[in-house]
């Protein structure tokens, strides 16, 4: 398929971008801060039997701290991100929110500290 036709990106391919975006927007924001900080896509959180077992509320993110062998990982969990949406607008929203909760963890600051617009969209 075309590059220039609507069926040659996947929902994965457009879900990892909306997460570069967003990692991006905060980068512009606040630089260096967020230098060697990695943002990865998983389809499911690990454990989800589990968590569905003890009707626990699934999450949509996850902050890894840093090691001594690499830098810290913030991980977004797509089909549970998809599930709490109904449009492309409101999946790119979310996803520039868990993005934010999770930098904001890291960094120990509140989210609406790190992004001004964070949960303003909706």
């Amino acid at each position: 398929m075309l590059p220039t036709y609507p069926g040659y990106r996947t929902r994965s391919d457009r879900f990892d971008d909306m997460v570069l975006d967003s990692a991006q927007r905060l980068h512009d924001i606040w630089g260096k801060t967020l230098d060697g900080v990695r943002f990865a896509v998983d389809e499911i959180p690990p454990q989800l039997e589990q968590l569905v077992a003890d009707a626990a509320p699934p999450p949509m993110g996850a902050y890894t701290p840093a090691t001594a062998e690499e830098g810290p990982v913030i991980t977004l969990y797509r089909r549970v991100v998809e599930q709490g949406c109904g449009s492309r607008e409101e999946l790119q929203d979310l996803v520039h929110d868990v993005v934010v909760e999770h930098t904001a963890e890291m960094l120990g600051v509140a989210p609406e500290t790190l992004d001004p617009v964070y949960r303003r969209r909706y």
